[in-house]
């Protein structure tokens, strides 16, 4: 679990603009595991479609289930409908791994549960990993997090590594497709949050 889970460790560790909703970073991570499927080259892109190049097994259990998950028949899927699909309860997925995985205490408990930001802490080297990749303004870790609202971390020495900032054009793809989706959920969101004011509002007339 690499991108997935460094941000999962991003959004615990790094304040956000407002907290991120389970169904929001639930998208994320099924755009991360997507990305990490296209570094792995066990998938390509054609336009926005995904496209099932490799059978072959990651090694990383959470991300040969998403791979396992695949259509692997044309039309295939577009990515927009396969982080619908792919995340639907991923992060309630992604939590019952990690904390089976990472040191009693690590946080990720309240990250899920409580979002408890005062809680101590414990290290590990997933987590020294995820802080290595933000600290470098990794662009496939910023780019996921800054869709949630995380603020990209300051880079000092931007000019010296803008070629590590170029993002190609399949992981802008995945990117707008998130965008895309998180716009959507966030509309039903405000639907709901409407009818009920106005059920709530029925009920209070005199």
């Amino acid at each position: 679990m690499t991108t997935p889970q460094d941000l999962l460790f991003v959004a615990l560790d790094v304040p956000a603009d407002r907290p991120v909703e389970q169904g929001d970073l639930s998208l994320a991570l099924a755009a991360a595991e997507l990305l990490d499927l296209l570094v792995a080259q066990e998938v390509t892109l054609r336009d926005d479609v995904i496209v099932p190049v490799s059978g072959h097994l990651t090694g990383d259990p959470m991300l040969d289930k998403a791979a396992a998950s695949l259509i692997r028949a044309e039309p295939y899927e577009s990515a927009e409908d396969w982080l619908w699909r792919r995340g639907d309860r991923l992060s309630a997925a992604y939590r019952d791994e990690l904390e089976h995985t990472e040191p009693s205490g690590s946080g990720l408990r309240q990250l899920f549960r409580r979002a408890d930001r005062s809680v101590d802490r414990i290290d590990s080297d997933a987590r020294r990993h995820a802080a290595d990749r933000w600290a470098r303004h990794e662009p496939l870790l910023v780019g996921l997090a800054s869709a949630l609202g995380i603020e990209e971390p300051e880079h000092e020495e931007a000019a010296a590594h803008a070629e590590d900032d170029k993002v190609d054009d399949r992981v802008a793809v995945v990117l707008a497709a998130l965008g895309e989706a998180l716009t959507e959920l966030e509309a039903v969101r405000q639907r709901r949050r409407i009818e009920e004011d106005a059920f709530d509002n029925v009920w209070r007339a005199p």
